[in-house]
């Protein structure tokens, strides 16, 4: 007869034994330090993968910039030239006068800029900027910029734009006119390779390497803001993006100017 503290027999259930044999270990739970520390841990290491990540990214952004200007190759309905270097606007109208947009845009000018200022920077070609150019003096930034030339584009029925702007700047350029447009297809870039700034050097620069970065932080930000906003024209960070002016709107309303 089997009493309750004989240990149970090995003929009736096969396992038994090894299970009431088998030492039971008490499980403690975790120091808070452990916890804290593995915590810790975690966190570095995702800080870690987050600065490597950027840091690829970075690497990849600067290496797609243009290194040399090429001839487009292909025409366009029309050409946008960005404002922010004598050199944009001079490439720009060298495009007009080649046949390879029908007008010309000039978008974000400022206000004290004249068509005559224009044509004294160029006076070859005076009568090419007093038939075909336009100047938006609307655009405070690059969202703007989209905005302007998405405006002109369906005033002028064109389907196609061929882009001027520096070619650090393109890539952002690029995304917000792919966002106002929703067809990349319609765009065709034309970087332009600025003076005094080599993509192959930049960090032997320090206000190269300082201007890289921080246009590679707004091709982030102009990235993740596309992928979150309907509408350009709706848009609440160029308000925050304004380079410290103060920024009321990404452009004019066109009923300000009397513009359909």
């Amino acid at each position: 007869m089997l009493r309750a503290s004989d240990p149970p027999s090995t003929d009736v259930v096969g396992w038994a034994w090894h299970e009431w044999a088998r030492p039971r270990r008490s499980v403690m739970p975790a120091k808070p330090h452990n916890r804290r520390a593995v915590a810790l841990w975690s966190c570095g290491v995702g800080a870690g993968l987050s600065a490597l990540a950027l840091l690829a990214g970075f690497l990849v952004f600067v290496n797609a910039l243009a290194r040399h200007e090429r001839i487009p190759a292909d025409r366009a309905d029309g050409i946008v030239a960005l404002t922010g270097g004598a050199q944009r606007i001079g490439d720009a109208i060298d495009l007009l006068a080649g046949g390879y947009g029908r007008r010309l845009l000039i978008t974000g000018v400022n206000e004290r800029t004249s068509r005559d200022e224009i044509a004294r920077l160029n006076p070859t070609q005076r009568a090419l900027i007093a038939c075909c150019v336009d100047l938006d003096y609307r655009a405070r930034n690059t969202i703007g910029n989209a905005i302007e030339t998405r405006r002109w584009m369906r005033a002028h029925r064109f389907s196609t734009v061929a882009v001027v702007t520096s070619n650090y700047h393109m890539p952002r350029t690029l995304i917000e006119l792919d966002h106002a447009l929703q067809d990349s297809d319609r765009v065709l870039p034309h970087p332009v390779v600025t003076e005094g700034f080599d993509a192959d050097r930049w960090w032997q620069s320090p206000p190269a390497a300082k201007l890289v970065a921080s246009e590679y932080v707004k091709f982030l930000a102009s990235w993740v803001r596309t992928r979150f906003e309907a509408d350009p024209e709706r848009s609440r960070a160029a308000i925050l993006i304004g380079r410290g002016k103060p920024v009321k709107m990404v452009a004019e309303p066109l009923m300000l100017r009397g513009v359909d």
